[in-house]
């Protein structure tokens, strides 16, 4: 670790202790965690001439935009656009401090770019502090006759899966079933549930409206799998018998089989107990609450020492708040955003009928056909099993190049927090912080795009890889659709995944030249960085190519990762699936050149891992991985069911050199072993190592670092 560019030295402390600073009190021990600072490689360049500034505020009014009369948000992108189509450049928007409550998504297109070296800069004014909300602030509200429970009425159509008190996320209303006080024993079938042997369940649903009813939720942990964990609602009741909300019980309870699978998914019984009751105002207890939506008002038990008349309640409004989308042909490009806070949206689609069917990673089944996967199952064409959906982001950017997010907080966010796709490119995001995310921090690329050189491919992804299908109807895809040349570095990620337990820290799907370095993710319920989820599990060694991508040159490097794993098991601090590599040839043209096609694959180095918990395999190349080069990475205390580096059914094809690992290297227990693995100069250190066990240079150079 380094302090203002010192090394400190810590001589007679286990490295566990080294990282304290990061896990406690991270400022006091050099800015490693803070995300804050600026000065990094990474920055892009920028010109030294004074930019024309325009001012924003909350309480703006008029189209002065001036500092002594700053205008609104929209009224400054209305300036900056009339002052970009006259050719201006070197404008940057100044954000007076205090909360931008939007009345919609803050959406920008290919009209509000700056010019290569001249990025629209949209930034905190100095020393100001601005929040972009999407939430609406409650008030008024009155107790519930003598009960605990207070309500305060809402505007009309609110909808929301999230409500943050006093700046912190509370739980809707839900218990479980032992709390409720039912027997269990219910009988599944295809539609749902025979309840009528359990009398408790029988009478708490039997007092309930039908209204009621359709709003219950049921939570299922490890439904497909220990990494998963779903959520179904529940459609009818009726005389002992309860109908679940279709197709998500369908997807939950009826995974069509796979005559070519790698990894164990398999059907829910149908006779399985949900883990939560949730969404009925009878369930609220305190800390929780309720949303009824047909009369429009709030419900809340406050917890002890809660005031409601002095808590500050925020009832997200908006799932989208900031939207940046362009089109192939005329890119969304050259903008900057710093030191803004993005909070309070929600996401809603896990309330619908479609429900939250988690495979893995958050993604989710709907009903698409993409990826291939389908023609594998059994009988072929039998979906939905590889129709696999991510979460929405509630920042996202499509088609958009150059674009800097730099110094922001991402924050209080029911969905995904932030998402690049669509062949945006050259895009940087450094030095920000994301927590209190219900899903997973940063989403880059698009399930619906591994081939998009596929013709057949091409409506897919217009329909599904950008946020409005309408606005790229014009769009050729081919190459250009590749996602290039963005760089995550430098980012603090923490406590995401909060409804959502098997969110990653970072999620990659689908690009080339990608470079994910110098993050702190830690404190994180499932894997901290996963990359090609989803594309390996119809390969192996005996079948490398039922499944391709355009995956090429992406490299994770120096992260620190550590409390990974923390609720769901069966993954690690770096979970990799599939093709990681295009293939070079020798001369004849049909030998792979191995030097030349590892050079072009995924290069995972210099990461430092350790405390992670339900952890598998550290290090972990899974179903179909292919083309990897672990070098110089450190793992140790990590609670490991196989090993710190390995998986089960890769392709192959990797060199493992360099390592100091505290349990074994190189694992592949699975009956299909990979095609060849190279190990050389690993390292065995203690599972708990004193200084000079692994060298300095590589702890230093793990996670943020500073001028």
């Amino acid at each position: 670790m380094k302090t203002n560019g010192k090394r400190v030295f810590l001589v007679a402390l286990p490295l566990v202790l080294l990282h304290m600073c990061a896990i406690f009190s991270l400022n006091a021990c050099g800015d490693k965690d803070t995300g804050s600072h600026g000065g990094a490689s990474s920055k892009r360049p920028s010109s030294t001439t004074q930019p024309t500034v325009i001012y924003a505020s909350p309480s703006g009014s008029g189209s002065a935009c001036s500092q002594s009369a700053p205008c609104t948000l929209s009224t400054a992108q209305q300036t900056v656009e009339a002052r970009l189509a006259s050719g201006a450049t070197q404008l940057q928007v100044q954000l007076a401090d205090g909360t931008y409550r939007l009345a919609s998504t803050w959406v920008f297109g290919a009209t509000d770019s700056g010019t290569p070296g001249n990025p629209v800069v949209w930034t905190a004014a100095p020393g100001a502090h601005p929040i972009i909300s999407g939430a609406t602030q409650v008030r008024g509200w009155s107790q519930v006759g003598t009960s605990n429970v207070w309500s305060a009425t809402v505007p009309a159509h609110s909808n929301t899966r999230q409500l943050y008190i006093n700046g912190a996320a509370v739980p809707v209303a839900q218990q479980t079933p032992a709390q409720l006080g039912f027997k269990g024993g219910w009988k599944g079938s295809p539609t749902g549930y025979n309840i009528s042997g359990d009398s408790a369940a029988v009478a708490w649903f039997s007092k309930l409206t039908a209204a009621q009813v359709a709003g219950v939720e049921f939570d299922y942990p490890a439904a497909m799998g220990s990494w998963s964990e779903s959520r179904c609602r529940v459609a009818s009741y009726s005389a002992g018998k309860l109908v679940m909300a279709q197709p998500c019980w369908k997807y939950l309870t009826d995974l069509a089989p796979f005559s070519q699978a790698t990894g164990i998914y398999s059907s829910m019984s149908t006779s399985t107990m949900p883990a939560l009751i949730l969404n009925a105002l009878t369930l609220i207890q305190p800390g929780q609450w309720f949303l009824d939506p047909t009369a429009n008002t709030l419900y809340y038990q406050p917890a002890a020492g809660q005031q409601m008349a002095t808590s500050d309640v925020e009832l997200p409004m908006l799932e989208r708040l900031l939207q940046g989308a362009g089109t192939l042909a005329h890119l969304l490009h050259d903008i900057t955003f710093s030191g803004l806070q993005f909070s309070y949206a929600t996401w809603n689609d896990p309330s619908t009928n479609v429900g939250f069917v988690d495979l893995q990673s958050n993604l989710r089944m709907t009903l698409a056909n993409n990826q291939g996967w389908c023609s594998f199952s059994t009988p072929a064409g039998s979906c939905p099993f590889g129709s696999l959906t991510q979460p929405l982001a509630n920042v996202s950017f499509s088609a958009s190049n150059n674009i800097t997010l730099s110094g922001n907080t991402f924050t209080h966010l029911g969905g995904a927090g932030l998402a690049f796709m669509y062949g945006s490119s050259n895009n940087l995001i450094e030095r920000n912080q994301f927590s209190d995310i219900a899903s997973t921090a940063i989403l880059l690329g698009c399930t619906y795009d591994p081939t998009p050189t596929n013709a057949a491919d091409a409506a897919g992804i217009k329909q599904n890889c950008n946020p409005n299908p309408s606005l790229v109807t014009a769009d050729v895809i081919g190459t250009n659709e590749i996602m290039t040349g963005n760089t995550v570095s430098n980012n603090v990620i923490h406590n995401i995944g909060t409804d959502y337990s098997s969110a990653c820290g970072i999620t990659l799907l689908f690009s080339r030249g990608t470079t994910i370095t110098h993050n702190n993710i830690h404190d994180v319920p499932y894997d901290a960085i996963t990359a090609g989820i989803i594309q390996g599990h119809v390969d192996d060694s005996t079948h490398p190519e039922n499944s391709t991508n355009i995956n090429a040159d992406n490299t994770i490097s120096d992260n620190l990762l550590y409390n990974f794993m923390q609720v769901r098991s069966d993954g690690g601090a770096i979970y990799i699936e599939g093709h990681q590599a295009q293939y070079y040839y020798e001369a004849d043209g049909v030998t792979i050149n191995p030097v030349a096609t590892l050079a072009h694959g995924m290069q995972v180095t210099g990461n430092v891992a350790y405390n992670g918990q339900h952890t598998n395999f550290t290090f972990y190349d899974d179903a179909g991985a292919e083309w990897i080069n672990w070098q110089g990475n450190v793992s140790y205390n990590n609670h490991v069911q196989g090993a710190d580096q390995g998986g089960c059914n890769p392709t192959g094809h990797f060199w493992i050199s360099g390592n100091y690992a505290s349990a074994a290297l190189g694992v592949y227990a699975c009956a299909t072993p990979p095609v060849d693995v190279h190990p050389s100069g690993n390292v065995t250190i203690p599972n708990n190592p004193q200084p000079g066990d692994i060298p300095a240079s590589i702890l230093d150079n793990a996670g943020p670092i500073s001028d």
